[in-house]
C-alpha cells in the first residue's frame, strides 16, 4: 500500500455527477466476492430484543456513568433518558444543524475522563455560504440537573471539513476515542468522489487530533501542514462505524456506491484508493476497478454485494453474550439487519446476520453487556437485547 497521497488526476474517470446515492445509500446487486451468513429469523435469534423507548430519528447514542443514556436525533435535539424511569428531557444548547439528507445532527461520545470533566463531543452538518454545508465537531460540559434536564455548557467548534460543498450525502462523522487518547473522525467525501485522494482536502479521509482539536505531532502527514496534518488515512467513500478492538486496532466500515460495502482495518498512513479503486460499481452502471487490479491500496477485510447498508458499529467485550466476546456488530440500513462479524487477527469475516425487520442506525453496548439498537427514522424504537432465558 502507498503511504503517500495520490493525486486524481482530472480525467482520470468519466464524470460522476449522475452517481450519487440517496439519503438512505441502498445499491444494488452484484456478484459477491463472500457470500453472507445465512440470515437468522426472529424465532430462532439467541436474544430477546425489548423495546425500551422511541425517538425521532435518532442517529448515535452514548452511555453515560450512571447508566443513563445521550441521544442525538437528526433534526437537531439532544435527548438524555433515564432508563431506570423511562422519562426523557431534551438538553439545551446544542449546535444549529443543517438538516435535510443525509445531514443533521450526528455522533455524541464522552471525553475518556468524563466522570472527572464531563465534556462531551458532538458532530453535526453546518450551513456554509452560497448553498454548502459541511461536518464539524465540537466539545462542549455536559451539566445535568436533579431532574435529569440539562444544557451545552462553553460549546467550542474544534473541527471542521473542508472545503464547504454543495449537497447533502455523506458528512460520515462518527467519533472515537482510541487507547492512545486522541479523538478520530471519519470524514467522508461528501459525494464529491476526487477529494478523498486530494492531500488539500480533509474529506474522504479518517482524522486524527488531540482531545481539544490540535494537531498530534505523529500524525502521518503532519510534515505537509494544513488540513493534511489531520488525516490518518485517505481514499474513503462514507464511513459511518469505526471502532476500536482489543489490541487497540482501529476498524471502520463504508458503505460502497453500487456495491462493494467494505470493513476495512485502518493503518497508519494507508490509501483505501476511492475513488480509482472499489469492489463495487457506479449507480449507472459504469464499472469501477476492483481492489486487486491496485494492490498499491490497502484492499477492504470484508465486503458486501448485495450491500448491507452499515451504520454504528460496535466490537463487543461484555460477558452477558460471553460466545460473542471480540465479535463485532454492525447495523444494517437497507438490509434490516444486525450484521456479527468475527475477527481473526488482520482478518475478518461475516459470522452471522439476524434479520431485525428494521432499519437499523446504531449500535451500542451497555454497561451490563447487553446490546441497545436504534432503529432508523421517526417513532424509532430503542432496542435492548439480552439473552434467551
Amino acid at each position: 500500500m502507498t503511504r503517500t497521497p495520490l493525486l486524481l488526476a482530472l480525467g482520470l474517470l468519466p464524470i460522476l455527477a449522475t452517481s450519487a446515492c440517496n439519503a438512505a445509500d441502498p445499491a444494488a446487486s452484484g456478484a459477491q466476492a463472500t457470500a453472507p451468513a445465512a440470515s437468522t429469523a426472529a424465532d430462532q435469534r439467541p436474544f430477546s430484543a425489548t423495546e425500551v423507548s422511541r425517538f425521532d430519528q435518532p442517529w448515535a447514542m452514548t452511555f453515560l456513568p450512571d447508566g443513563s443514556l445521550l441521544v442525538t436525533e437528526k433534526r437537531g435535539t439532544l435527548q438524555h433518558l433515564d432508563l431506570a424511569s423511562g422519562q426523557k428531557h431534551e438538553i439545551t444548547g446544542v449546535p444549529k444543524v443543517a438538516y435535510g439528507g443525509q445531514g443533521g445532527f450526528g455522533d455524541v461520545i464522552l471525553h475518556p475522563q468524563f466522570a472527572r470533566n464531563h465534556v462531551i463531543y458532538v458532530s453535526y452538518a453546518e450551513e456554509g455560504t452560497l448553498d454548502t454545508r459541511g461536518a464539524a465537531v465540537a466539545r462542549a460540559t455536559l451539566a445535568l440537573d436533579a431532574s435529569g434536564a440539562g444544557q451545552l455548557k462553553d460549546l467550542k467548534v474544534i473541527w471542521r471539513q473542508s472545503p464547504k460543498v454543495s449537497g447533502e450525502g455523506h458528512y460520515g462523522h462518527r467519533l472515537a476515542f482510541g487507547p492512545d487518547g486522541k479523538l478520530w473522525i471519519s470524514s467522508s467525501e461528501r459525494q464529491k468522489f476526487d477529494p478523498a485522494q486530494d492531500m488539500g482536502s480533509n474529506l474522504g479521509k479518517i482524522i486524527r487530533l488531540n482531545d481539544d482539536g490540535t494537531l498530534p505531532a505523529d500524525n502521518p502527514f503532519a510534515s505537509q501542514g494544513g488540513v493534511a496534518a489531520q488525516v490518518w488515512s485517505l481514499g474513503h467513500r462514507n464511513i459511518l462505524g469505526m471502532a476500536f478492538d482489543a489490541n487497540g486496532k482501529l476498524w471502520a466500515h463504508e458503505m460502497g456506491p453500487a456495491g462493494g460495502d467494505e470493513l476495512n482495518l485502518i493503518v497508519r498512513g494507508a490509501n483505501y484508493g476511492y475513488p480509482i479503486v472499489s469492489n463495487g460499481d457506479h449507480y449507472d452502471g459504469r464499472p469501477i476497478p476492483d481492489h486487486d487490479t491496485r494492490p498499491e491500496f490497502a484492499a477492504p477485510k470484508v465486503t458486501w454485494t448485495p450491500v448491507i447498508s452499515p451504520a454504528g458499529f460496535v466490537i463487543y467485550s461484555g460477558s452477558l453474550f460471553p460466545q460473542w466476546k471480540g465479535s463485532g456488530f454492525i447495523g444494517g440500513l437497507s438490509s434490516t439487519s444486525l450484521v456479527r462479524v468475527a475477527f481473526d487477527g488482520d482478518s475478518a469475516r461475516e459470522a452471522e446476520r439476524f434479520n431485525m425487520g428494521e432499519r437499523i442506525r446504531e449500535v451500542e453496548q451497555g454497561p451490563d453487556g447487553a446490546l441497545w439498537l436504534l432503529e432508523d427514522g421517526s417513532k424509532a424504537r430503542l432496542l435492548k437485547l439480552t439473552p434467551k432465558t
